[in-house]
């Protein structure tokens, strides 16, 4: 199952259903199922401190992503801050929703056993959210 909910912020514009439907379809090109996923959209202020309370880090970021898997089934929280997806979206020159959506799949793709940090990380986790962003725009024809 997976839920949407929001605190401090208006819940996103996005059909729910269809994106999950998505979501389920992206994972399971990676061969996993989908279990319990929850995302959560907050602004920069409790990503901060999200980010504080359970990494130790200081600074903000689009998303966090709470890895819960259990074998092939991905489990997880997603932290999105609404606030910094739409700094993103001006500053890479992308529509709000387009950015909104990839930040979405990224949080999938990272528990699907993408990675982002290390050498040559980062063009892999986009090529996999390029091919995931397509997909969508496939599926809504």
């Amino acid at each position: 199952m997976i839920t949407y909910s929001a605190e401090d912020v208006k819940m996103p514009k996005i059909r729910k259903r269809d994106t999950s439907r998505w979501i389920k379809a992206v994972a399971a090109s990676y061969g996993r199922k989908v279990g319990e996923i929850g995302y959560m959209f907050v602004n920069d202020e409790k990503m901060l401190e999200v980010n504080n309370e359970y990494l130790g880090h200081d600074y903000y970021t689009d998303i966090i992503t709470f890895d819960y898997d259990e074998g092939d089934v991905l489990n997880g929280d997603l932290v999105i801050s609404l606030d910094t997806v739409r700094t993103n979206a001006e500053l890479f020159h992308k529509s709000y929703e387009d950015e909104l959506n990839r930040v979405i799949i990224h949080g999938i793709l990272h528990l699907c056993g993408i990675n982002d940090k290390g050498p040559g990380e980062r063009e892999i986790m986009e090529a996999n959210e390029n091919k995931a962003l397509t997909l969508l725009k496939e599926m809504q024809g």
